[in-house]
């Protein structure tokens, strides 16, 4: 690096430091991209993140993974690249597909509102009986979000019920359908309306419908479900803790299950029909990221290179610092991809 790269970085890091913009940030935006993505990827330590897996999956060629760092760094245990991973809000990904099959089969109707399916909630939810089904798929029902209440993530709570009453009886955002403001409260009452309409647990319908179909063996409904040796570890940033035995009621998946359902996703094949489809295309999205304690996922489809790139980190603050150094890595490593014949 010659003293004219050094002294810029020197002036760069002095503008930062001004503004807490910390070191790492600085030297990802600056340093060129390498050739490859491995070498990309071996840059997660100079990013802060104590370790990484992404997998890639182009059409007609063998799946890829890439990792390095730890898997446990109290252990000096290698990222394992069939690590099961908390993959948080892509969890949601799921859980609307699970609702198009639903809708389809004439289970649930997406103009209906959350009271006709919850009356209880007449009254506790402001604007219960306008707020319709597809509107929560949408995030454009102005629930207030539970985990937004204050010091959410430093007391998070153990259940359903304790975490919807921290919503209740709270005036709504916005009124129905004026407005978009991402809300997991649309969720965790999406996910109470699949298991009231088919009389069994969200995970097991979401497996019975779309894991085993696609032959997905390696995704789960809880951190309860797996072997915990099988579970990547989570950081925050200046905590020691692993986080990896925390609770928080989501999904887990290796990177590969997560790839192959974001394809299927994408191909149409996790939809009984394109009747499904068109009612999924209608209610979300295809592609997802998810931000826990300890945990980052960015899943997405690139229609462009017919590719599937899913990337795990697993160090995290909820500043957005390390949210922006993993977008850096993950626009990185596919623009390297995209340059590739």
């Amino acid at each position: 690096m010659t003293k004219k790269i050094l002294r810029f970085l020197f002036i760069l890091g002095s503008i930062a430091s001004l503004f807490f913009v910390p070191w790492p940030l600085v030297i990802a935006w600056v340093t060129p991209t390498p050739s490859t993505i491995q070498e990309q990827v071996d840059k997660a330590a100079d990013y802060g993140f104590d370790g990484i897996i992404v997998y890639i999956d182009e059409k007609g060629k063998p799946p890829k993974f890439y990792t390095s760092g730890y898997k446990n760094r109290e252990t000096k245990t290698p990222t394992d690249p069939h690590s099961l991973f908390k993959i948080a809000s892509v969890g949601k990904l799921y859980t609307a597909v699970a609702m198009a099959k639903l809708v389809n089969s004439g289970h649930v109707i997406l103009d209906e509102s959350l009271a006709d399916y919850f009356p209880e909630l007449k009254g506790r939810i402001e604007n219960a009986d306008k707020i319709t089904l597809k509107m929560m798929l949408q995030h454009r029902s102005g629930i207030p979000d539970y985990t937004r209440i204050q010091n959410y993530w430093a007391y998070p709570k153990q259940t359903d019920e304790e975490k919807l009453h921290l919503v209740l009886d709270l005036p709504a955002h916005f009124k129905p359908d004026t407005a978009y403001e991402y809300s997991n409260t649309n969720y965790l009452l999406l996910s109470h309306l699949i298991e009231k309409v088919t009389g069994q647990d969200k995970f097991h319908y979401i497996k019975k419908n779309i894991l085993e179909p696609l032959e997905l063996h390696h995704t789960y409904g809880s951190i309860k479900d797996v072997p915990m040796e099988e579970v990547m570890s989570g950081y925050y940033v200046g905590y020691k803790k692993d986080l990896k035995t925390e609770d928080h009621g989501l999904m887990l998946a290796t990177a590969e299950d997560l790839g192959k359902f974001i394809r299927a996703l994408n191909e149409g094949t996790v939809f009984k029909n394109k009747k499904e489809q068109d009612i999924y295309s209608s209610i979300y999205k295809y592609e997802h990221t998810g931000l826990i304690p300890g945990y980052q996922t960015i899943a997405k489809y690139h229609k462009a290179k017919d590719a599937v790139v899913i990337q795990l980190t697993n160090t995290v603050d909820f500043e957005g610092y390390q949210w922006n150094l993993s977008e850096i890595m993950y626009n990185r490593v596919v623009r390297i991809m995209s340059e590739k014949d």
